[in-house]
């Protein structure tokens, strides 16, 4: 791969902060109440949903723009889900596209599918952890 652009954070721990390289982002991290914590702060699933979501919206405008079709009035839901598996913990995705009206049935399921294909978030979980598409 021929990077275009690197991000790079640094964190130190659930429970701790989370800054960027160039301090765009810097967030006080906690653990949900789901798994003990207080909630006082984001935490890792919440971070990889955002970016899940909003890479998976971009793609499906670069896909829809090559489909002919509009994408303007689409939106991404990554719902990301934290468990116990074998191996310790885990994740699990279901992604939530809700799209207009002149992009239900059969054309949009295309252009949803064609966008998991094409998704650098997709591409690298593929093989690796659940991505449940769903198409609202």
């Amino acid at each position: 791969m021929d990077a275009l652009y690197t991000a790079a954070a640094t964190a130190n721990g659930r429970e701790g902060r989370a800054v960027s390289s160039d301090g765009q982002l810097d967030l006080a991290l906690a653990l949900p109440p789901a798994l003990g914590g207080d909630g006082a702060g984001t935490n890792p699933e919440q971070l990889f949903a955002a970016g899940y979501a909003a890479c998976f919206a971009s793609a499906m405008a670069n896909v829809g723009r090559q489909m002919g079709l509009d994408t303007n009035d689409v939106s991404v839901t990554a719902e990301v889900s934290i468990g116990k598996d074998d191996a310790g913990f885990g994740l699990a995705v279901v992604m939530r596209v809700e799209l207009p009206d002149a992009l239900a049935g059969e054309t949009g399921q295309r252009l949803v599918e064609a966008t998991h294909q094409f998704c650098p978030y997709s591409k690298a979980t593929r093989g690796n952890i659940d991505v449940e598409l769903v198409v609202e």
